[in-house]
């Protein structure tokens, strides 16, 4: 498939593994961190940790960012948080995910929770990602007026018909 992206940021994924309280899992993975570039360790490299938490480098992705979402990316910028999302698939070997895809469009990032069984995670956007963001924003955003679409004459008959107004 061709890519429409202008702008390509690789990103770096950090996970942690933490050990689990609970009688359904003995541990827990999750997102915690992203970074810009591409580090020479090769995915799932332990980084450290202690007795309950060991962290990971998952790996590599590929930031894409396109000028229609432009206004999407503008959001989470000015959202107060910008977060970058992490989407990891389950799969049945070790380690127990891979890593799928990254985005700083928070209605992709919502869509990634589609895909129930996915590890999805909203993680902070550090400033190096921040600044390429805005960047993108400042060069493609375009300011779009609400227009409100006018009825027509015949929707307002038909949806007077459908409500028993028809003929009164």
């Amino acid at each position: 498939m061709i890519s429409t992206a202008l702008a390509h940021i690789p990103i770096g994924v950090v996970v942690e593994r933490r050990e689990a309280k609970s009688a359904w899992a003995d541990t827990l993975w999750r997102p915690v961190l992203v970074f810009g570039g591409r580090p020479a360790a090769n995915p799932w490299t332990w980084l450290g940790g202690g007795d309950d938490v060991s962290l990971f480098y998952a790996g590599e992705a590929i930031v894409e960012l396109h000028r229609t979402e432009a206004n999407n990316y503008r959001d989470n910028l000015l959202s107060g948080r910008p977060s970058v999302w992490v989407n990891m698939r389950p799969i049945a070997s070790e380690p127990p995910y891979e890593l799928r895809a990254v985005t700083v469009d928070p209605a992709e990032g919502e869509a990634f929770t589609d895909a129930g069984s996915n590890l999805v995670e909203a993680v902070s956007m550090p400033s190096e990602i921040a600044e390429i963001v805005h960047r993108f924003v400042a060069e493609h955003y375009v300011e779009r007026p609400f227009v409100k679409r006018a009825r027509s004459q015949q929707s307002t008959i038909r949806r007077n018909w459908t409500h028993g107004e028809a003929g009164e």
